[in-house]
């Protein structure tokens, strides 16, 4: 049920993206990933339109951390805070990563190719459903997503809320 992707702009890191719902222990997993527990950026299923968006703010995390750039002291606060159309770190936590009443996870885990990965391990601490990635969408709140990113009805019938979101996402470094 989980998905594993290889960054084509780096070749020697993947990414797995495991996807629940009814969720019973947000703030113990919560709590755990700030620990170093769980080695992994838990992201709140309901701000993420495709796992596109997902790895648009890895590949830019890891290309920061590559860079010695990173505007947060992890990979996986950077991956969060990448997801973010603004420059306010607590503001993407708040948004985007995992709140102790959400009822619903994203867990993506970053890693290099020579590392081991115990997925199971990662799911053992988890009190919910798994679901396909392919779900992503059915756990959306598009209209939360919308306002967060700023996307107009105008913006809407020429490209998708996805091409929206990612230019948003690319380009708050910019402006």
């Amino acid at each position: 049920m989980e998905a594993t992707y290889q960054l084509d702009l780096f070749p020697q890191w993947k990414v797995t993206m495991l996807l629940f719902h009814n969720l019973k222990n947000a703030s113990q997993l919560r709590k755990k990933a700030m620990n170093g527990s769980i080695e992994g950026a838990l992201l709140n299923p309901a701000m993420i339109i495709n796992p596109l968006q997902v790895l648009v703010a890895v590949n830019k995390a890891i290309h920061l951390q590559l860079l010695g750039k990173m505007k947060t002291r992890t990979l996986n606060s950077e991956i969060i805070f990448n997801l973010s159309p603004t420059n306010n770190i607590s503001e993407a936590f708040k948004k985007f990563g995992l709140s102790d009443s959400d009822s619903g996870v994203l867990v993506v885990l970053t890693y290099e190719e020579t590392s081991a990965l115990n997925v199971q391990e990662v799911i053992s601490h988890v009190e919910g459903q798994q679901l396909p990635i392919a779900d992503i969408p059915q756990l959306t709140d598009f209209t939360k997503v919308k306002k967060i990113y700023n996307i107009t009805k105008a913006e809407e019938k020429i490209g998708s809320i996805l091409d929206a979101v990612i230019c948003r996402m690319s380009v708050k470094d910019v402006l």
